[in-house]
């Protein structure tokens, strides 16, 4: 089965598998790496397990998830980016999280732009939130980069949040 669904001029946006278990793990066990979110602790491997069967569900459901984010080059995992649907406030979220040796080289843009992008011609999706940590600016350009202009202050996931949105 194909499991690409996106690419850009550097990235493959692909489903995840069980194989990426290994690496999703590495990467969500590096110091600091959950530092703006809301649980900041690194995963076990059943967490891991858990988040890769909750995707594939969530794609199955909705036509779009969170994807696996590679080096097109090489094919190496970088870590997510995608979308996410919230039932608690009835939005689309766009979220990504990339290995730290990835930060700062526009990898995040580029991948949110695409996914917002699949969100609104290819998923329909009217309006796509995006949320941050207000002492993440880094995040916050990210969201500006793909369209997305600040709303409000809100607690999303039991924090105080910046939301960013867009809408089609």
């Amino acid at each position: 089965m194909d499991t690409t669904i996106l690419t850009t001029a550097r990235l493959t946006l692909r489903l995840f598998t069980m194989d990426d278990i290994e690496e999703l793990f590495a990467i969500t066990n590096e110091a600091d790496i959950f530092r703006y979110f809301p649980t900041r602790t690194g995963w076990t491997v059943e967490k891991t397990e858990r988040s890769i069967f909750h995707q594939t569900q969530h794609w199955e459901k909705f036509g779009y998830g969170q994807m696996a984010v590679t080096l097109t080059e090489s094919g190496q995992l970088m870590g997510w980016c995608g979308l996410e649907f919230l039932p608690e406030t009835n939005e689309t979220e766009v979220g990504y999280l990339l290995s730290k040796s990835f930060w700062g080289l526009g990898y995040a843009t580029e991948a949110s732009k695409e996914s917002v992008r699949f969100g609104v011609e290819k998923a329909g999706l009217r309006e796509i939130i995006g949320l941050t940590d207000p002492e993440n600016v880094a995040s916050q350009k990210v969201l500006q980069k793909c369209g997305m202009a600040f709303t409000r202050r809100q607690v999303y996931f039991g924090m105080e949040m910046f939301r960013y949105a867009i809408q089609a």
